[in-house]
């Protein structure tokens, strides 16, 4: 059985970073599209960045420029580096594996809550 587990989340400062890791156990995540998702308060979750087996990105546009995703294969792992962070980017962010036509793969993790307040 597949796991998802995220981790690096925590309160943060306007303009502050954060790096989050999503960790895959009982599968090769290599072998998928990596995605990371949030959610915030009162709204759905959202796509926000994709990094291909390849090594190919694309970023919603709320966090394009500001985020960064990408991956270490041999640790089956895939990482959020999150930069001049806005209270807008409060909410849990959720990996996932993805296919080509943005359905996710496995059960969804518990999540890591990011707070971005002063």
């Amino acid at each position: 059985q597949v796991q998802l587990v995220e981790s690096g989340g925590g309160l943060v400062q306007p303009g502050g970073s954060l790096r989050l890791s999503c960790a895959a156990s009982g599968s090769i995540f290599s072998t998928y599209a990596g995605a990371w998702y949030r959610q915030a308060p009162g709204k759905q979750r959202e796509l926000l960045a994709v990094i291909t087996s390849g090594g190919s990105t694309n970023y919603a546009g709320s966090v394009k420029g500001r985020f960064t995703i990408s991956r270490d294969n041999a640790k089956n792992t895939v990482y959020l580096q999150m930069n001049s962070l806005k209270p807008e980017d409060t909410a849990v962010y959720y990996c996932n594996a993805a296919l080509v036509t943005g359905t996710t793969v496995y059960s969804w993790g518990q999540g890591t809550q990011v707070t971005v307040s002063s």
